[in-house]
């Protein structure tokens, strides 16, 4: 280079200071919105128990210890409501297991045919006595939907035959037989059920559970008859609504998006019903009519496909009617055995307004918990160190502890309280005067 020439240098020129302080800006908030959509500020807590000083409800305690421990998720997504429902609505469970069962078919008298699984127990029960699980799942699901699978695997492996229903019109490979499928709260098919195991099993005690819908067609169930009580040691509920007529306001609001989740079910509910539409809205039917299929494909909320379509198979006159009937809120003061009612505060589905219902029965019956998690979403109440979820869920956990340590109580309470663990208090005051 020539050294009379002066060497030229290209200078960027420097970005203003506002300009890295809007990167920052913008990564805070990414940041404070992942933060306040995960709940990661959200403590961890046990759940929030609501009961009476019983010996029965003493002893659950102490020896289902699960109920008092913390309940601990996912500590990256584990906390958001939304997402914890996401999962168990997209994949059920994680590695879910495939349990071998038998498939039961029951003749209704109205010409449907109720179908369940039967699953015998893989080991003994610790209490050595022959234990069945009746089993309730939710709106539209049956024996194959992961988490029942799951749930069905871990209770065979404690010692627990399973029966779990099928709701009518819900399997893909099943046909209807009459122009009838599962509502909100009809109990008919879940009732064939029970009578084929206590009549085939003469010595099994049942331990009836229900998820979600499921929750609220058993309850409803033992509190019809108090003959549907008998040989049952005692009932589990897992978020349910208890109130179809309380719910359906919340359900068309967008708090907690739950219009969104209420429009995705619904859409739902219609590719089962026009799965079955030959049946349903054919010849054989004198229920339904043109009009209503055309409803059907219009609706876009479960109210809609209620009124038009579902309160029609048992002739409800109206959507309150039908609501009314069908919800256990009006039955589940009559259920005297051992009740564990399970919520989430964080379940997307099921309004808070509606936790006064198992809150204030617990408080009023002595035979009644109320479990009350801070986070688990709907049916989902995973597990898991920091990102990937354990395959077995507390809900299943709790709910087999549950119902272990009511065997256990079965066999060791004293005579006093043979007539039944619902009646602790009064019984033993009278032997002892």
């Amino acid at each position: 280079m020539n050294p009379h020439e002066s060497e030229v240098y290209t200078v960027a020129p420097e970005m203003p200071a506002m300009f890295d302080g809007m990167k920052l800006a913008a990564v805070a908030t990414v940041l404070y919105v992942i933060v306040r959509c995960l709940n990661l500020k959200s403590p961890t807590a046990p759940p929030d128990l609501t009961y009476q000083d019983t010996a029965l409800n003493l002893f659950l305690l102490k020896s289902c210890p699960i109920l008092t421990k913390e309940y601990i998720p996912p500590l990256l997504w584990g906390k958001s409501g939304h997402l914890q429902t996401a999962l168990y609505g997209k994949l059920g469970r994680v590695s879910a297991p495939h349990p071998f069962g038998l498939r039961k078919y029951l003749p209704m008298q109205d010409g449907a045919t109720a179908t369940f699984d039967l699953f015998e127990p893989l080991a003994g029960h610790q209490s050595g006595e022959d234990v069945t699980m009746v089993i309730c799942p939710g709106i539209g699901n049956h024996s194959e939907k992961h988490y029942i699978r799951t749930f069905v695997d871990y209770s065979q492996k404690q010692g627990y035959r399973c029966a779990v229903l099928n709701h009518l019109g819900a399997l893909p490979n099943i046909e209807l037989t009459s122009p009838r499928m599962f509502t909100y709260g009809c109990t008919w098919e879940f009732a064939a059920m029970v009578g084929f195991i206590k009549k085939t099993y003469l010595q099994t005690k049942l331990i009836v559970v229900g998820f979600s819908l499921g929750g609220n067609i058993v309850c409803k169930f033992l509190g019809e008859n108090r003959t549907n009580q008998e040989r049952v040691l005692c009932c589990v509920s897992v978020c349910q609504g208890y109130s179809a007529l309380r719910a359906q306001e919340t359900f068309l609001q967008w708090d907690q998006c739950r219009r969104f989740y209420n429009f995705l079910m619904a859409d739902n509910m219609k590719k089962i019903i026009l799965s079955h539409r030959s049946v349903l809205f054919g010849v054989g039917s004198t229920k339904m009519v043109d009009t209503d299929l055309s409803r059907l494909y219009t609706a876009t909320s479960l109210m809609q496909i209620d009124d038009n379509i579902m309160r029609k198979f048992h002739g409800h006159n109206s959507l309150k009617e039908y609501y009314e009937k069908e919800s256990c809120v009006h039955y589940i003061h009559n259920i005297n055995v051992p009740l564990l009612l399970v919520n989430s505060g964080d379940d997307p589905l099921v309004h808070n307004s509606l936790l006064t219902i198992p809150r204030t029965l617990a408080e009023k019956k002595e035979n009644v918990i109320f479990a009350l998690t801070l986070h688990g979403g709907h049916l989902g109440f995973f597990e898991g160190a920091v990102l990937f979820p354990h395959p077995l869920t507390w809900m299943d956990k709790v709910i087999v502890g549950y119902a272990n340590t009511i065997c256990q109580w079965e066999k060791q309470k004293p005579p006093c309280l043979s007539q039944g663990a619902h009646s602790i208090e009064t019984k033993c005051q009278d032997s002892k005067s």
